[in-house]
Protein backbone atom coordinates (compact mmCIF):
# COMPACT_ATOMS: atom_id res chain seq x y z
CA UNK A 1 0.00 0.00 0.00
CA UNK A 2 2.67 2.25 1.00
CA UNK A 3 4.33 2.13 -2.50
CA UNK A 4 1.11 2.70 -4.32
CA UNK A 5 0.73 6.10 -2.01
CA UNK A 6 3.87 6.82 -3.17
CA UNK A 7 3.23 6.33 -6.91
CA UNK A 8 0.58 9.14 -6.34
CA UNK A 9 3.08 11.30 -4.98
CA UNK A 10 5.32 11.16 -8.28
CA UNK A 11 1.90 11.49 -10.35
CA UNK A 12 0.90 14.61 -8.88
CA UNK A 13 4.19 15.96 -9.09
CA UNK A 14 4.52 15.05 -12.78
CA UNK A 15 1.14 16.69 -13.35
CA UNK A 16 1.50 19.63 -11.46
CA UNK A 17 4.49 20.50 -13.62
CA UNK A 18 3.38 19.60 -16.77
CA UNK A 19 0.02 21.82 -15.36
CA UNK A 20 2.38 24.60 -14.95
CA UNK A 21 4.13 24.36 -18.33
CA UNK A 22 0.54 24.63 -20.26
CA UNK A 23 -1.65 26.59 -17.87
CA UNK A 24 -0.35 30.11 -18.09
CA UNK A 25 -0.96 30.13 -21.51
CA UNK A 26 -4.35 30.95 -21.18
CA UNK A 27 -3.85 33.35 -18.52
CA UNK A 28 -0.80 35.05 -20.36
CA UNK A 29 -3.51 37.76 -22.39
CA UNK A 30 -4.43 38.52 -18.53
CA UNK A 31 -1.24 38.86 -17.08
CA UNK A 32 0.57 41.13 -19.85
CA UNK A 33 -2.63 43.37 -19.73
CA UNK A 34 -1.80 43.75 -16.06
CA UNK A 35 1.53 44.59 -16.97
CA UNK A 36 2.34 46.19 -20.31
CA UNK A 37 5.32 45.08 -22.31
CA UNK A 38 6.17 43.65 -25.85
CA UNK A 39 3.50 41.17 -26.95
CA UNK A 40 6.86 38.88 -26.84
CA UNK A 41 6.37 38.82 -22.92
CA UNK A 42 2.97 36.32 -23.89
CA UNK A 43 5.54 33.61 -25.31
CA UNK A 44 8.23 34.28 -22.43
CA UNK A 45 5.75 34.02 -19.77
CA UNK A 46 5.31 30.20 -21.07
CA UNK A 47 8.75 29.88 -22.42
CA UNK A 48 10.76 31.05 -19.69
CA UNK A 49 9.78 27.78 -17.86
CA UNK A 50 10.11 25.27 -20.13
CA UNK A 51 13.35 26.38 -21.77
CA UNK A 52 15.30 25.67 -18.54
CA UNK A 53 13.13 22.85 -17.50
CA UNK A 54 14.29 21.37 -20.84
CA UNK A 55 17.82 21.77 -20.88
CA UNK A 56 18.44 20.95 -17.29
CA UNK A 57 16.14 17.87 -17.58
CA UNK A 58 19.42 15.83 -18.52
CA UNK A 59 21.59 16.97 -15.98
CA UNK A 60 18.98 16.67 -13.02
CA UNK A 61 18.60 12.60 -14.27
CA UNK A 62 22.28 12.82 -13.58
CA UNK A 63 22.44 14.30 -10.28
CA UNK A 64 19.50 12.13 -9.40
CA UNK A 65 21.55 8.90 -10.39
CA UNK A 66 24.39 10.13 -7.99
CA UNK A 67 23.06 11.96 -4.70
CA UNK A 68 19.74 9.87 -4.72
CA UNK A 69 16.26 10.41 -6.53
CA UNK A 70 13.95 10.43 -3.44
CA UNK A 71 16.82 13.04 -1.57
CA UNK A 72 16.60 15.40 -5.13
CA UNK A 73 12.84 14.91 -5.59
CA UNK A 74 12.07 16.37 -2.48
CA UNK A 75 14.27 19.14 -2.62
CA UNK A 76 13.13 19.95 -6.29
CA UNK A 77 9.54 19.94 -4.77
CA UNK A 78 10.92 22.49 -2.52
CA UNK A 79 12.46 24.94 -4.86
CA UNK A 80 9.41 25.02 -6.97
CA UNK A 81 6.83 25.69 -3.93
CA UNK A 82 9.41 28.78 -3.50
CA UNK A 83 9.44 29.94 -6.92
CA UNK A 84 5.33 29.28 -7.52
CA UNK A 85 5.03 31.84 -4.81
CA UNK A 86 7.09 34.41 -5.66
CA UNK A 87 5.52 33.84 -9.26
CA UNK A 88 2.10 34.94 -7.25
CA UNK A 89 3.67 37.88 -5.64
CA UNK A 90 5.46 39.28 -9.06
CA UNK A 91 4.75 42.73 -9.73
CA UNK A 92 5.95 43.08 -13.23
CA UNK A 93 6.80 40.98 -16.34
CA UNK A 94 10.61 40.65 -15.83
CA UNK A 95 10.05 39.41 -12.22
CA UNK A 96 7.77 36.79 -12.89
CA UNK A 97 9.93 35.83 -16.32
CA UNK A 98 12.59 35.01 -13.82
CA UNK A 99 10.48 33.60 -11.57
CA UNK A 100 9.47 31.09 -14.11
CA UNK A 101 12.95 30.99 -14.63
CA UNK A 102 13.82 29.54 -11.50
CA UNK A 103 10.43 27.25 -11.27
CA UNK A 104 11.92 25.87 -14.96
CA UNK A 105 15.01 24.93 -12.97
CA UNK A 106 13.45 23.24 -9.98
CA UNK A 107 11.04 21.27 -12.19
CA UNK A 108 14.35 19.81 -13.96
CA UNK A 109 15.40 18.24 -10.47
CA UNK A 110 12.14 17.01 -10.19
CA UNK A 111 10.73 14.92 -13.31
CA UNK A 112 13.71 12.86 -14.07
CA UNK A 113 13.76 10.64 -10.87
CA UNK A 114 10.18 9.53 -11.23
CA UNK A 115 10.96 6.75 -13.39
CA UNK A 116 13.98 5.78 -11.39
CA UNK A 117 11.83 5.70 -7.91
CA UNK A 118 9.14 3.71 -10.13
CA UNK A 119 11.21 0.93 -10.68
CA UNK A 120 12.92 0.86 -7.18
CA UNK A 121 9.19 0.51 -5.70
CA UNK A 122 7.61 -1.83 -7.64
CA UNK A 123 8.89 -5.18 -9.73
CA UNK A 124 8.01 -7.80 -11.37
CA UNK A 125 4.10 -7.48 -13.30
CA UNK A 126 3.34 -4.05 -10.72
CA UNK A 127 6.14 -2.58 -12.89
CA UNK A 128 4.25 -1.86 -15.99
CA UNK A 129 1.23 -1.31 -14.60
CA UNK A 130 2.77 1.64 -12.41
CA UNK A 131 4.77 3.11 -15.57
CA UNK A 132 1.40 2.82 -17.45
CA UNK A 133 0.00 5.61 -14.83
CA UNK A 134 2.75 7.62 -16.62
CA UNK A 135 1.27 8.45 -20.22
CA UNK A 136 -2.40 9.45 -19.55
CA UNK A 137 -1.68 11.53 -16.32
CA UNK A 138 1.08 13.41 -18.65
CA UNK A 139 -0.91 13.37 -21.51
CA UNK A 140 -4.33 14.67 -19.76
CA UNK A 141 -2.43 17.52 -17.95
CA UNK A 142 -0.73 18.69 -20.97
CA UNK A 143 -3.95 19.09 -22.77
CA UNK A 144 -6.47 20.12 -19.74
CA UNK A 145 -3.40 22.83 -18.33
CA UNK A 146 -5.02 25.91 -20.18
CA UNK A 147 -8.96 24.86 -19.60
CA UNK A 148 -8.10 24.85 -15.21
CA UNK A 149 -5.91 27.95 -16.23
CA UNK A 150 -8.91 29.87 -17.86
CA UNK A 151 -11.44 28.74 -14.93
CA UNK A 152 -8.87 29.87 -12.21
CA UNK A 153 -8.36 33.09 -13.68
CA UNK A 154 -11.91 33.54 -14.26
CA UNK A 155 -13.42 33.02 -10.73
CA UNK A 156 -10.09 34.34 -8.95
CA UNK A 157 -6.86 35.76 -10.19
CA UNK A 158 -3.95 34.76 -12.28
CA UNK A 159 -2.26 34.58 -9.26
CA UNK A 160 -3.67 31.73 -8.15
CA UNK A 161 -2.88 29.81 -10.82
CA UNK A 162 0.65 29.64 -9.06
CA UNK A 163 -0.88 29.47 -5.92
CA UNK A 164 -2.51 26.24 -6.06
CA UNK A 165 0.78 24.80 -6.29
CA UNK A 166 1.95 25.56 -2.83
CA UNK A 167 -0.53 23.15 -1.22
CA UNK A 168 -0.02 20.52 -4.55
CA UNK A 169 3.42 20.84 -3.50
CA UNK A 170 3.08 20.28 0.54
CA UNK A 171 1.66 17.06 0.06
CA UNK A 172 3.83 15.74 -2.33
CA UNK A 173 6.10 16.58 0.32
CA UNK A 174 4.62 14.33 2.42
CA UNK A 175 3.43 11.67 0.31
CA UNK A 176 7.18 11.31 -0.48
CA UNK A 177 8.35 9.98 2.62
CA UNK A 178 6.98 7.13 1.89
CA UNK A 179 9.28 6.50 -1.54
CA UNK A 180 12.21 4.55 -0.81
CA UNK A 181 15.65 6.41 -1.85
CA UNK A 182 17.80 4.98 -4.96
CA UNK A 183 20.50 5.52 -7.06
CA UNK A 184 22.20 4.32 -10.10
CA UNK A 185 23.73 0.75 -9.68
CA UNK A 186 27.57 2.45 -10.80
CA UNK A 187 27.94 6.04 -10.04
CA UNK A 188 28.07 8.12 -13.20
CA UNK A 189 29.77 11.34 -13.51
CA UNK A 190 28.59 14.55 -14.00
CA UNK A 191 29.38 16.69 -17.29
CA UNK A 192 29.08 20.33 -16.43
CA UNK A 193 30.50 21.52 -19.67
CA UNK A 194 27.74 19.28 -21.35
CA UNK A 195 24.91 21.09 -19.42
CA UNK A 196 26.58 24.18 -20.25
CA UNK A 197 26.57 23.67 -23.73
CA UNK A 198 23.21 22.32 -24.06
CA UNK A 199 21.70 25.40 -22.39
CA UNK A 200 23.24 28.09 -24.22
CA UNK A 201 22.26 26.01 -27.26
CA UNK A 202 18.70 25.56 -26.69
CA UNK A 203 18.62 29.26 -25.57
CA UNK A 204 20.18 31.09 -28.42
CA UNK A 205 17.89 28.53 -30.78
CA UNK A 206 14.60 29.90 -29.27
CA UNK A 207 15.25 33.07 -28.26
CA UNK A 208 15.03 34.98 -31.40
CA UNK A 209 11.86 32.51 -32.63
CA UNK A 210 10.11 34.18 -29.45
CA UNK A 211 11.89 37.92 -30.31
CA UNK A 212 11.44 37.75 -34.40
CA UNK A 213 14.72 39.52 -34.94
CA UNK A 214 18.62 38.48 -34.15
CA UNK A 215 18.01 35.79 -36.46
CA UNK A 216 22.11 35.26 -36.67
CA UNK A 217 21.57 33.71 -33.35
CA UNK A 218 20.22 30.29 -35.05
CA UNK A 219 22.88 28.87 -37.14
CA UNK A 220 24.96 29.76 -33.88
CA UNK A 221 22.56 27.90 -31.34
CA UNK A 222 23.02 24.98 -33.78
CA UNK A 223 26.66 25.27 -33.76
CA UNK A 224 26.70 25.08 -29.62
CA UNK A 225 24.23 22.12 -29.61
CA UNK A 226 26.13 20.47 -32.06
CA UNK A 227 29.33 20.79 -30.21
CA UNK A 228 27.17 19.59 -27.06
CA UNK A 229 26.62 16.74 -29.74
CA UNK A 230 30.31 15.94 -30.19
CA UNK A 231 30.96 15.94 -26.97
CA UNK A 232 28.43 13.32 -25.77
CA UNK A 233 30.01 10.67 -28.14
CA UNK A 234 33.84 11.69 -27.02
CA UNK A 235 33.70 12.09 -23.56
CA UNK A 236 33.58 9.65 -20.68
CA UNK A 237 30.99 10.33 -18.23
CA UNK A 238 28.93 12.32 -20.67
CA UNK A 239 24.97 13.69 -19.93
CA UNK A 240 23.89 11.32 -21.74
CA UNK A 241 24.19 7.28 -22.00
CA UNK A 242 24.89 6.42 -25.50
CA UNK A 243 23.72 2.82 -24.91
CA UNK A 244 20.10 4.39 -25.56
CA UNK A 245 20.98 4.88 -29.09
CA UNK A 246 22.51 1.29 -29.68
CA UNK A 247 18.78 0.40 -30.06
CA UNK A 248 16.37 0.76 -33.23
CA UNK A 249 14.32 3.73 -32.92
CA UNK A 250 15.18 5.40 -29.54
CA UNK A 251 16.44 8.34 -31.72
CA UNK A 252 13.35 8.58 -33.32
CA UNK A 253 11.49 8.28 -30.57
CA UNK A 254 12.87 11.70 -29.23
CA UNK A 255 12.30 13.22 -32.42
CA UNK A 256 8.67 12.19 -32.69
CA UNK A 257 8.53 13.43 -28.88
CA UNK A 258 9.47 16.78 -29.51
CA UNK A 259 7.49 17.00 -32.97
CA UNK A 260 4.67 16.16 -31.31
CA UNK A 261 4.58 18.30 -27.99
CA UNK A 262 5.67 21.04 -30.43
CA UNK A 263 2.10 20.85 -32.20
CA UNK A 264 0.22 20.58 -28.62
CA UNK A 265 2.08 23.00 -26.91
CA UNK A 266 1.75 26.08 -29.74
CA UNK A 267 -1.97 24.73 -30.69
CA UNK A 268 -3.20 25.14 -27.45
CA UNK A 269 -1.16 28.38 -27.49
CA UNK A 270 -2.95 29.73 -30.79
CA UNK A 271 -6.20 29.34 -29.87
CA UNK A 272 -6.59 31.04 -26.33
CA UNK A 273 -4.72 33.91 -28.05
CA UNK A 274 -7.28 33.92 -31.11
CA UNK A 275 -10.18 33.38 -28.50
CA UNK A 276 -8.76 36.52 -26.30
CA UNK A 277 -6.97 38.73 -28.82
CA UNK A 278 -8.82 38.28 -32.26
CA UNK A 279 -12.27 37.54 -30.78
CA UNK A 280 -12.35 39.38 -27.65
CA UNK A 281 -13.86 36.71 -25.64
CA UNK A 282 -13.43 36.68 -22.02
CA UNK A 283 -11.07 34.33 -20.24
CA UNK A 284 -13.63 31.44 -19.24
CA UNK A 285 -15.11 31.59 -22.88
CA UNK A 286 -11.58 30.78 -24.07
CA UNK A 287 -10.61 28.06 -21.76
CA UNK A 288 -13.98 26.56 -22.53
CA UNK A 289 -13.49 26.36 -25.93
CA UNK A 290 -10.41 23.94 -24.98
CA UNK A 291 -13.15 21.50 -22.94
CA UNK A 292 -13.94 19.20 -25.81
CA UNK A 293 -10.40 18.92 -26.21
CA UNK A 294 -9.17 18.25 -22.79
CA UNK A 295 -12.33 16.19 -21.98
CA UNK A 296 -12.23 13.73 -24.62
CA UNK A 297 -8.91 13.37 -24.79
CA UNK A 298 -8.87 11.95 -21.04
CA UNK A 299 -11.36 9.48 -22.00
CA UNK A 300 -9.44 8.30 -25.40
CA UNK A 301 -5.76 8.16 -22.41
CA UNK A 302 -8.07 6.09 -20.39
CA UNK A 303 -9.31 3.86 -22.87
CA UNK A 304 -5.72 3.15 -24.56
CA UNK A 305 -4.25 1.98 -21.18
CA UNK A 306 -6.99 -0.16 -20.37
CA UNK A 307 -7.59 -2.05 -23.40
CA UNK A 308 -6.60 -0.89 -26.34
CA UNK A 309 -2.98 -0.96 -26.01
CA UNK A 310 -3.38 -4.58 -25.12
CA UNK A 311 -5.01 -5.41 -28.26
CA UNK A 312 -3.05 -3.14 -30.77
CA UNK A 313 -0.08 -2.25 -29.65
CA UNK A 314 2.26 0.45 -30.56
CA UNK A 315 0.50 0.49 -33.97
CA UNK A 316 -2.54 2.86 -31.70
CA UNK A 317 0.12 5.28 -32.49
CA UNK A 318 -0.66 5.48 -36.12
CA UNK A 319 -4.44 5.71 -35.47
CA UNK A 320 -3.75 8.47 -32.94
CA UNK A 321 -2.11 10.87 -35.13
CA UNK A 322 -4.27 9.95 -37.79
CA UNK A 323 -7.44 11.21 -36.07
CA UNK A 324 -5.31 13.98 -35.10
CA UNK A 325 -5.04 15.11 -38.28
CA UNK A 326 -8.30 14.53 -39.32
CA UNK A 327 -9.41 17.38 -36.74
CA UNK A 328 -6.96 19.81 -37.53
CA UNK A 329 -7.86 19.80 -41.46
CA UNK A 330 -11.35 20.11 -39.51
CA UNK A 331 -10.71 23.10 -37.88
CA UNK A 332 -11.51 25.07 -41.45
CA UNK A 333 -14.78 24.14 -40.71
CA UNK A 334 -15.79 24.25 -37.00
CA UNK A 335 -13.60 24.75 -34.66
CA UNK A 336 -14.75 23.70 -31.02
CA UNK A 337 -16.32 19.80 -32.81
CA UNK A 338 -12.67 19.72 -34.54
CA UNK A 339 -10.90 20.23 -31.51
CA UNK A 340 -12.69 17.86 -29.87
CA UNK A 341 -11.32 15.28 -32.84
CA UNK A 342 -8.01 16.47 -31.97
CA UNK A 343 -8.31 15.26 -28.13
CA UNK A 344 -9.31 11.94 -28.98
CA UNK A 345 -6.16 11.71 -31.36
CA UNK A 346 -4.09 13.17 -28.50
CA UNK A 347 -5.53 10.90 -25.53
CA UNK A 348 -4.60 7.56 -28.38
CA UNK A 349 -1.18 8.71 -29.40
CA UNK A 350 0.23 10.12 -26.22
CA UNK A 351 -0.36 6.95 -24.24
CA UNK A 352 0.57 4.00 -27.07
CA UNK A 353 3.76 6.66 -27.51
CA UNK A 354 4.99 6.39 -23.65
CA UNK A 355 4.35 3.06 -23.09
CA UNK A 356 6.63 2.17 -26.53
CA UNK A 357 9.57 4.42 -25.69
CA UNK A 358 9.74 3.45 -21.91
CA UNK A 359 10.09 -0.39 -22.98
CA UNK A 360 13.97 0.68 -23.96
CA UNK A 361 14.82 2.19 -20.62
CA UNK A 362 16.90 -0.17 -18.60
CA UNK A 363 18.31 0.01 -14.99
CA UNK A 364 21.94 1.72 -15.51
CA UNK A 365 20.25 4.09 -18.31
CA UNK A 366 17.00 5.39 -16.23
CA UNK A 367 18.41 8.77 -14.80
CA UNK A 368 19.52 9.38 -18.37
CA UNK A 369 16.64 7.97 -20.53
CA UNK A 370 14.03 10.06 -18.42
CA UNK A 371 15.87 13.22 -18.28
CA UNK A 372 16.10 12.65 -22.26
CA UNK A 373 12.29 11.31 -22.81
CA UNK A 374 11.21 14.90 -20.57
CA UNK A 375 14.11 17.26 -22.18
CA UNK A 376 12.65 16.87 -25.92
CA UNK A 377 9.42 16.71 -24.76
CA UNK A 378 9.77 19.94 -23.07
CA UNK A 379 12.51 21.57 -25.77
CA UNK A 380 9.84 20.61 -28.35
CA UNK A 381 6.87 22.40 -26.64
CA UNK A 382 9.47 25.37 -26.55
CA UNK A 383 9.88 25.55 -30.09
CA UNK A 384 6.13 25.17 -30.54
CA UNK A 385 5.15 28.06 -28.69
CA UNK A 386 7.43 30.40 -30.14
CA UNK A 387 6.83 29.12 -33.84
CA UNK A 388 3.11 28.71 -33.88
CA UNK A 389 2.95 31.77 -31.46
CA UNK A 390 5.12 33.99 -33.42
CA UNK A 391 2.90 32.95 -36.62
CA UNK A 392 -0.76 33.41 -35.02
CA UNK A 393 0.94 36.85 -33.72
CA UNK A 394 1.95 37.75 -37.77
CA UNK A 395 -1.41 36.29 -38.55
CA UNK A 396 -3.70 37.49 -35.68
CA UNK A 397 -6.36 37.51 -38.11
CA UNK A 398 -7.37 34.01 -38.39
CA UNK A 399 -5.51 30.53 -36.88
CA UNK A 400 -5.44 28.81 -39.80
CA UNK A 401 -1.68 29.54 -40.92
CA UNK A 402 -0.51 28.41 -37.61
CA UNK A 403 -3.18 25.19 -37.94
CA UNK A 404 -1.85 24.79 -41.56
CA UNK A 405 1.94 24.50 -40.09
CA UNK A 406 0.57 22.17 -37.57
CA UNK A 407 -0.93 19.80 -39.79
CA UNK A 408 2.73 19.57 -41.94
CA UNK A 409 4.80 18.55 -38.84
CA UNK A 410 2.20 15.35 -37.24
CA UNK A 411 2.19 14.54 -40.79
CA UNK A 412 6.05 14.29 -40.33
CA UNK A 413 5.48 12.60 -37.23
CA UNK A 414 3.53 9.89 -38.83
CA UNK A 415 6.74 8.67 -40.51
CA UNK A 416 8.81 9.38 -36.86
CA UNK A 417 6.51 7.50 -35.16
CA UNK A 418 7.04 4.43 -37.56
CA UNK A 419 10.51 5.02 -37.78
CA UNK A 420 10.80 4.43 -33.64
CA UNK A 421 8.77 1.27 -33.72
CA UNK A 422 10.62 -1.86 -32.36
CA UNK A 423 10.74 -5.36 -33.83
CA UNK A 424 9.34 -6.35 -30.23
CA UNK A 425 6.54 -3.94 -30.94
CA UNK A 426 5.31 -5.28 -34.12
CA UNK A 427 5.99 -9.35 -32.43
CA UNK A 428 3.65 -8.22 -29.32
CA UNK A 429 0.97 -7.18 -31.42
CA UNK A 430 1.03 -10.41 -33.62
CA UNK A 431 1.51 -12.41 -30.12
CA UNK A 432 -1.41 -10.73 -28.36
CA UNK A 433 -3.53 -11.73 -31.88
CA UNK A 434 -2.73 -15.39 -31.93
CA UNK A 435 -3.13 -15.45 -28.15
CA UNK A 436 -6.68 -14.15 -28.42
CA UNK A 437 -7.60 -16.26 -31.13
CA UNK A 438 -5.86 -19.84 -29.67
CA UNK A 439 -7.12 -18.98 -26.01
CA UNK A 440 -2.74 -19.42 -25.69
Amino acid sequence: MRKWVGLVALLVAEAMNLLDATIVQVAAPVIHADFGGPTSHLQWFSAAYTLPFAALLITGGRLGDIYGRRRLFRLGVVGFVLASAACAVATQSGVLIGARVVQGMTAAAIIPQTIGLIRSSFSGPELPKALGFIGPVMGLAGISGPLLGGVITEVTSWRVVFLVNVPLGLAVLELAQLLPESRAPQRPALDLPGTVLLTAGSALLVFPILQSRDWILLPIGLAVLGACALRQRTSRGGLIELSLFSRSGFGAALVTSALFFAVMSGLTLVVVLHQQLTLHHGVMRASLVLLPWSAVSGIASWCAGQWLIQRFGSRLMYVGLGILLVGLVGTRLWLVPALGVCGAGVGLFTTAFFTEALQRVQPQETGSAAGLLNAVQQFGGTLGVAALGTIFLHHPATPQPAFLVATGVIAVTVVTAHLMRSPRSRRYVGGSRERARTGR
